[in-house]
């Protein structure tokens, strides 16, 4: 027999939690990295924000939703870090 949660835990905080690691990482990146490895520290760290949201979402502790809470997670780390790096690319556009 299954007992239900009487007060589950709340889940979109661990998702936005991830969403604001990849920022940080983006601008640290955009900070550090010189122009010709930029791209490939962003990937590196869209795969550190990959792994991040499995441990957090397995922290949580609830087996339901976690395909959906992780896929959550990395797509919006993903759509996070494409907004900065499409902001890295226009800013090398741009003369200065």
């Amino acid at each position: 027999m299954a007992v239900p949660e009487l007060a589950p835990r709340r889940t979109i905080g661990g998702i936005i939690a991830v969403w604001a690691v990849a920022a940080v990482i983006g601008v640290l990146v955009g900070l550090f990295a010189g122009d010709a490895w930029r791209v490939q520290w962003l990937a590196v760290g869209l795969g550190g924000c990959l792994i991040l949201a499995f441990i957090v979402q397995l922290w949580s502790g609830r087996s339901q939703g976690f395909t959906e809470r992780v896929a959550a997670s990395a797509l919006g780390a993903l759509a996070v870090l494409g907004v900065i790096s499409l902001g890295f690319g226009l800013a090398a556009i741009v003369p200065g």
